[in-house]
């Protein structure tokens, strides 16, 4: 297990986690965990999506970067978050 860290919140957020934690019958900090697990970085989102157009067999060109990009930014603007 690593070392516990502190994050500055504000009280509004912390409660929410509190509550969202208490609903799971689970901790802040695994909730945390949980939703850092959950989504995945951009480094992360390129070599899936490197690694998925080599298993369809397209090259991995700019212009297909830029569609994948495209393509999670519109998914995270359905979840509810930013857009990139």
């Amino acid at each position: 297990m690593s070392k516990p860290t502190s994050i500055k919140t504000s009280e509004e957020v912390r409660d929410r986690l509190r509550i969202l934690a208490e609903e799971r019958g689970t901790t802040i900090t695994e909730l945390l965990e949980e939703l850092a697990s959950r989504e995945p970085t951009e480094a992360e989102r390129e070599q899936r999506a490197a690694e998925a157009a080599c298993e369809l067999g397209i090259q991995y060109t700019e212009q297909v970067q830029r569609a994948g990009q495209d393509a999670w930014a519109k998914i995270r603007a359905h979840q509810g978050g930013a857009a990139a």
